[in-house]
């Protein structure tokens, strides 16, 4: 399947960076970016699990370097020489409970960080978009039934939470100060986020992540210890953020008035218990078991919903996969890779692209 006709052909042949690109979600960006035809460089860490997906898809035509963002002269010798005219900014310290463990490293690298890479950024005349992916614990933990809206408080009970909605006023910070005022001198930029909700799919091996830790389970043949299984979250398909982003990364390229922040969720088909998550996986794979962990546990909202109204009506942007087409494709990559050691990532990138056309997706057409 001939990809490079997506977003209106955008990334045909356009200079690409992905900061995280060694993580989940980073992973499978950078290889839609290059089935695009992009020129894409990534700078982040060495990855933090074996298997990695990364390591497994062997992007070798993708620039690798392994730089942290807290070095700042590391982060600057990377953009100017890759000289990019679209960032997406993925890398991060991702986790809840981690956070707790090491809230002063957690600020670091998604405040500070993120800081290094706007200061050289903002110096780099090449670059014309920033999106930079946030999350959906930015908001200030309220209950809404409308779901949170991107004009709604931000807040964060967790470091990591907290370092999230500091990024957001960050971004905001910067899109005002710099990316915003020909006048200052400085390259006019602009700057996005992208709040995500919880991502499945194949190829996560993260510590702490329900998926991944129910394969590290059931491959033991062990049921998981879940210490709140009535907790609901937006599930959905690690492609469906990912197919917003780079929405997003279009319309900035293309148009002004979309430099803002932008929910990318799956609606209330897509909210689902973990308890009930676990018994939809374990129909087709039944060694995959739970069973309650009723010990002391961090703070953890017990919903999450997003209203991504404002997505779907200016960005065209909707989600393509049920709730069940992305269970079904995330048991399938599991389980291929461990039976057979096969790669199923881009039989489920062309899968989604080509269920994206037939539902009439702009993007995709």
């Amino acid at each position: 399947m001939d990809l490079k006709g997506l977003f209106g052909g955008v990334y045909a042949d356009r200079r690409v960076l992905v900061t995280g690109h060694t993580g989940f979600k980073g992973s499978w960006l950078a290889l839609w970016l290059r089935a695009m035809g992009a020129h894409v460089v990534g700078l982040g860490l060495d990855p933090d699990t074996e298997p990695s997906h990364w390591s497994l898809l062997a992007l070798d035509d993708v620039g690798d370097h392994r730089v942290d963002l807290r070095d700042p002269a590391g982060v600057r010798r990377v953009v100017e020489n890759a000289q990019p005219e679209i960032v997406f900014h993925l890398a991060a310290q991702p986790l809840v409970r981690r956070s707790y463990r090491d809230p002063a490293s957690t600020f670091d690298v998604n405040v500070m960080g993120l800081v290094n890479l706007l200061e050289v950024v903002r110096t780099c005349s090449s670059v014309r978009v920033f999106v930079n992916a946030t999350t959906d614990k930015v908001y200030e933990d309220h209950l809404t039934d409308a779901g949170y809206a991107e004009s709604d408080p931000l807040g964060g009970h967790d470091p990591y939470s907290s370092s999230k909605a500091c990024a957001e006023l960050v971004s905001d910070c910067y899109r005002r100060s710099f990316f915003a005022c020909p006048a200052n001198g400085t390259s006019v930029l602009r700057l996005a986020t992208a709040r995500a909700g919880n991502v499945i799919g194949g190829g996560d091996w993260a510590e702490d992540r329900l998926i991944p830790d129910l394969v590290r389970a059931g491959s033991a043949n062990h049921a998981l210890k879940i210490r709140n299984p009535t907790a609901t979250r937006p599930w959905q398909h690690v492609l469906e953020p990912l197919s917003g982003y780079l929405r997003l990364a279009q319309v900035l390229f293309e148009s002004e008035g979309f430099a803002e922040a932008w929910n990318f969720g799956p609606g209330s088909g897509g909210e689902m218990t973990v308890q009930r998550l676990v018994s939809h996986l374990g129909a087709s794979w039944p060694a995959l078991r739970i069973e309650s962990d009723h010990g002391t546990h961090p703070h953890e909202a017990a919903n999450l919903r997003l209203n991504c109204e404002k997505a779907r009506q200016r960005l065209a942007w909707r989600p393509v996969w049920n709730i069940a087409t992305a269970l079904e494709r995330t048991g399938a990559w599991y389980r291929a890779f461990h039976e057979s050691g096969k790669l199923q990532t881009s039989d489920d990138l062309a899968g989604y692209v080509d269920a994206a056309h037939r539902a009439g997706l702009g993007w995709a057409t």
